[in-house]
């Protein structure tokens, strides 16, 4: 996929909402939600900073156990999910060489 598809004309990208969402040069994707009524609720939005690098916005929320012992693994297990998550997708995306300062 060409990352700079239609940025000449408009400075938007194909994915792009192109509404109030982009503001102070930054562009944003519509939200792709997953929601599971009454237990979780996740929502994802794609955006690019004005320094031209892409990132995933990601909140999620979820329904915890009504007892404190309980609850508390759930969010151990979440966390150590959520570093797994966030380790293999760091991997997978080299960094973003730095702009030398002018």
């Amino acid at each position: 996929m060409n990352r700079r598809t239609n940025r000449r004309a408009t400075g938007h990208t194909d994915w792009c909402a192109r509404d109030h969402r982009c503001n102070l040069g930054e562009h944003r994707s519509h939200e792709i939600v997953v929601d599971l009524p009454a237990r979780a609720r996740a929502v994802l939005v794609r955006a690019r900073t004005t320094n031209g690098r892409d990132h995933a916005d990601i909140r999620i929320r979820v329904a915890l156990a009504p007892t404190e012992p309980a609850a508390r693994r759930q969010l151990s297990g979440l966390l150590g999910d959520l570093r797994h998550t966030i380790t293999r997708a760091a991997i997978a995306a080299p960094p973003h060489p730095q702009r030398s300062p002018r």
